[in-house]
């Protein structure tokens, strides 16, 4: 993720609206390695982005991508998986399909490719961390009046008790909001609108704001929020 902008006019709406856009760098993605049902259990795709430098990794992260390096079971004979033969990758993410992937091991995916002719698309990416927090911050509490008699209690939760809410059980109800890990958390972002896509440099363009900090590690893929048709209850 690049940070944030502002699309050309030309490309807006006809009301000139001023939209807020996301600039995210999509691949280029080469395929690593390609699962299948006979062999792993099941359909999926595994493959790499941002090429890391040979100096940085290990001989395992160099082996799981290039068919030349020296082992003992390429020595002797053993037959090894057919390998991407590219720079070894800084992040490797696999991902499960219903059905076997089109793509073999050493293609390359691009934004134009995945992303042809999707509207809209689902943005999962990890919350900025903000620390262990007070409630008003975590959960925008509003907390108890500043005057005579609170006694340093502004800005806390309130009571915990559950004897009323849960029948006098004796344990707090689960899932009460209180302090706590603020943010660093897995958050997917559903139904933004696709504005751009340029395929030189393998960036798109979408309506709104995304999970991370400038520079994070998102994934993205075709929405699967299904718009309800008027008058469907």
């Amino acid at each position: 993720m690049r940070g944030m902008g502002q699309p050309p006019a030309d490309e807006q709406d006809m009301d000139l609206e001023m939209w807020p856009v996301t600039v995210l760098q999509i691949g280029p993605c080469p395929v690593l390695q390609v699962r299948s049902p006979e062999k792993d259990g099941y359909h999926g795709i595994q493959i790499g982005f941002q090429e890391k430098p040979r100096r940085s990794a290990n001989r395992a992260e160099r082996g799981h991508v290039r068919a030349d390096l020296e082992s003992k079971r390429r020595a002797k004979g053993v037959p090894l998986a057919p390998k991407a033969n590219c720079e070894p990758p800084r992040h490797v993410r696999e991902f499960r399909l219903e059905n076997p992937p089109e793509s073999a091991v050493g293609a390359v995916l691009t934004a134009a490719d995945v992303l042809k002719n999707v509207k809209a698309v689902d943005i999962i990416g990890l919350t900025k961390g903000r620390g262990f927090t007070g409630p008003m911050k975590r959960h925008n509490f509003g907390g108890l009046r500043r005057s005579h008699g609170v006694k340093k209690g502004s800005r806390q939760h309130g009571s915990i008790a559950s004897n009323a809410s849960n029948r006098g059980s004796g344990r707090p109800k689960k899932g009460i909001r209180m302090a706590g890990q603020y943010g660093n958390e897995r958050v997917t972002v559903r139904n933004l609108k696709v504005v751009r896509i340029d395929p030189d440099q393998h960036v798109v363009l979408v309506k709104g704001a995304v999970p991370g900090a400038n520079g994070g590690v998102i994934m993205i893929r075709p929405t699967n929020k299904l718009r309800r048709k008027p008058g469907a209850k």
